[in-house]
């Protein structure tokens, strides 16, 4: 029997488990076994990863030193959280009333200062290498953990060029919407493109090719690992893209008024509005792609007029959204840009900016086993790196797994027969989820 916990405790469901099998377990009984840490969370059904493209400002959203000197604290204020001790900026209230339900991992570290390789590495959870393309999370959670044969197992909002499939192969490459919802309006479900924005005419076009191949070069498909994959591929996008079952996934109109509202009107936030309904709908795992964030001139502005407001009112509303649903605890949550940027403010502009840092970083976390309401890891005085223990994507990816019920150190084989694991360094970080 699997009897599962949140940091509220137990849940009323358990307690009627624990009623009916009283004869063999009292509740007394279950307490001293949580208590002896005995009873795990169940793993996580759905993923939904978010970058925040561009590379947001640590110092200005999850990480301020307010007691730092003036060229590195930065113009914003910290404000209380519903957690005591925790603070955020003072431009993020509504996630600042949340922060029960997920998080924040501070000091997280690497040394990619690229947008392409900080991304990649942040999306796969390994270090890239020319040699070899990893498969992104999504490409991962759908072989592992497929949805059914009429809803999409990997959807990307609009879409995210750093979750690819790798050497799994192109079977497990995400649809990608090509835009962001609008409020009040039916999302398009024939406007899906798939992997690098093929249509639905083209997946016909391509099914029908396949078919004709098929007959030119029968048997030839199964020594071929682009073509099978092609086929099941296509297989899959024509049954999902003319599903009845995927048109109502993707469909936001039909979200009540008052859970819809929340989320605003933004892009980001109509996206996270999605997100909510995909994984309700049986969707395994939403990539939500929202940038912007390379604030190298004029930070304060941009982050406070620009960038800070949709991302308070969506991803506190995608929060909030999950757990009114009873999702967050089945829902895997990860939100992170591709690195940091300079605790020193920069004079590329009359207020300063801040450039690209991988040595120091935020990254947020909630949903599934990982226990809200909590810091891991920490910056120095300045944030300029970690203050004793770096933590590393690699770790951040490998708990990421862990909470989606993943063996990230199980090992695939490439088409040559090379032996891969899904992380090649970093351990779940047992704050979060032992």
């Amino acid at each position: 029997m699997a009897i599962h916990q949140t940091c509220d405790g137990v849940r009323r469901r358990d307690v009627l488990k624990i009623g009916a099998f009283g004869a063999g377990l009292t509740l007394a009984q279950y307490m001293r076994l949580a208590e002896a840490g005995d009873v795990k969370a169940a793993p996580a059904k759905a993923g939904i990863f978010i970058h925040l493209a561009g590379g947001p400002s640590h110092m200005d959203t999850f990480d301020l030193k307010p007691d730092a000197p003036k060229e590195y604290r930065g113009l914003f204020s910290p404000i209380a959280t519903n957690v005591a001790g925790i603070q955020i900026s003072e431009h993020l209230p509504k996630l600042a009333q949340c922060a029960d339900k997920f998080a924040i991992l501070r000091g997280v570290s690497h040394t990619l200062a690229a947008h392409r390789l900080g991304s990649e590495y942040v999306n796969t959870g390994t270090r890239p290498v020319a040699s070899l393309e990893y498969p992104g999370y999504g490409a991962v959670v759908s072989r592992e953990m497929p949805s059914g044969d009429d809803i999409p197992s990997f959807v990307a909002i609009p879409r995210n060029p750093h979750q690819k499939p790798g050497f799994l192969g192109v079977r497990y490459a995400p649809l990608n919407t090509g835009s962001t919802p609008r409020p009040g309006q039916p999302f398009n479900v024939r406007g899906i493109s798939i992997g690098d924005g093929v249509s639905m005419t083209e997946v016909e076009r391509r099914k029908n090719l396949l078919q004709d191949l098929d007959v030119a070069f029968k048997g030839y498909e199964q020594e071929d690992q682009l073509l099978a994959g092609l086929d099941k591929f296509s297989e899959q996008a024509h049954t999902i893209m003319t599903s009845s079952r995927s048109r109502e996934a993707f469909d936001i109109t039909k979200e009540s008024p008052a859970f819809a509202a929340p989320f605003g009107e933004s892009p980001f936030g109509q996206s996270c509005l999605l997100a909510s309904r995909l994984v309700e709908s049986g969707v395994r795992f939403v990539t939500i792609s929202s940038g912007g964030w390379d604030t190298h001139q004029d930070n304060f502005t941009r982050l406070k007029e620009r960038q800070l407001p949709p991302l308070d009112e969506g991803l506190s509303a995608l929060f909030k959204g999950l757990a009114e649903k009873g999702l967050l605890e089945s829902t895997a949550v990860f939100v992170t840009g591709e690195f940091g940027r300079t605790p020193k403010i920069n004079s590329r502009s009359a207020e300063g900016g801040r450039d690209h840092y991988p040595r120091c970083m935020f990254m947020l976390m909630a949903g599934g086993g990982i226990r809200g309401g909590q810091v891991v890891g920490a910056s120095d005085d300045k944030a300029t790196g970690p203050d004793s223990d770096a933590i590393t994507p690699d770790d951040a990816a490998a708990t990421f797994y862990h909470n989606l019920g993943i063996d990230y150190t199980k090992e695939y084989q490439s088409s040559i027969g090379r032996p891969i694991t899904i992380i090649r360094d970093g351990a779940a970080i047992k704050e979060l989820v032992g």
